[in-house]
């Protein structure tokens, strides 16, 4: 099926791994043109070069940040199309899980929210200028299944989601008629490096339970978050969905949750 995305232009955060490098090298082999955006670059996202693609070393945490990757995009190749706000999860320096309300401090409660929502907030604030100037576009925010299944477990990270995907609702009602989507997706537990990089969460689980990382996640995670089809989403299911969201065939779909979670969420 082609998605239409030929010629236009995505900044994509996070993109060095994970669900970002999958979302990157869908777009690419889409057609789009794509302003690949991490703190820095992997293997994986150097193998993707071409004229194409354009890497933006940010510090998202940083407040001018946003804009000028932004700028960027629109200085290479002359606007700006889709944002994928990928970038999230555990802020640097910070291992989770974390399982208790008690566990966070303040300064962990505002560096997750800064993170996880405020950088989010100012990549759309400087991107909705340049989407409209093309006519509209879309944006994709990668949520959690946890937003809408909250927990002590991570209650910080959860709450800072939550308000991702109010703020998805809230864009979606005020930019619908001004040609701009915005949805959320919303994976469960993905096998990332989140979970699969020394310190991660399979090795913290892993310390509380007894067992070895990749029983974790192979077992005690899928048994833990009770998902339905046994096993952690791989990032490329997650980046299909997306790919398939910022695409002109997904014209009428617009604050809209998609959940990419193995079956993670159970209620209507």
């Amino acid at each position: 099926m082609d998605l239409q995305l030929s010629g236009r232009v995505a900044v994509v955060t996070g993109a060095s791994k994970g669900i970002g490098l999958a979302v990157t090298r869908t777009l690419l082999a889409e057609g789009a043109r794509v302003v690949a955006v991490s703190r820095k670059s992997t293997p994986e996202l150097d193998a993707l070069s071409g004229t194409g693609l354009v890497h933006v070393a940010a510090d998202l945490m940083d407040p001018e940040a946003p804009g000028q990757v932004v700028a960027r995009a629109v200085e290479e190749f002359g606007g700006l199309d889709i944002l994928v706000n990928n970038a999230g999860g555990p802020p640097p320096g910070t291992a989770l899980p974390r399982f208790s309300f008690l566990a966070p401090t303040d300064d962990d409660w505002r560096t997750m929210f800064e993170f996880n929502l405020f950088s989010v907030v100012r990549a759309i604030r400087a991107a909705i200028p340049a989407i409209l100037q093309r006519g509209g576009g879309s944006i994709v925010n990668v949520s959690s299944g946890s937003a809408r299944l909250p927990a002590p477990m991570n209650v910080d990270y959860n709450a800072a989601k939550a308000g991702l995907n109010n703020l998805t609702k809230a864009l979606s009602e005020e930019y619908a008629a001004q040609g701009i989507r915005v949805n959320t997706v919303s994976p469960g537990p993905v096998r990332t490096a989140w979970w699969t990089e020394e310190g991660g969460a399979a090795d913290i689980i892993a310390a509380q339970v007894g067992t070895d990382r990749d029983t974790v996640m192979n077992t005690v995670a899928p048994e833990m978050m009770k998902l339905s089809t046994g096993r952690l989403v791989d990032p490329q299911e997650v980046a299909d969905v997306i790919a398939l969201l910022v695409s002109p065939r997904s014209a009428s779909t617009t604050g809209a949750d998609f959940a990419v979670d193995s079956g993670f969420l159970k209620q209507v």
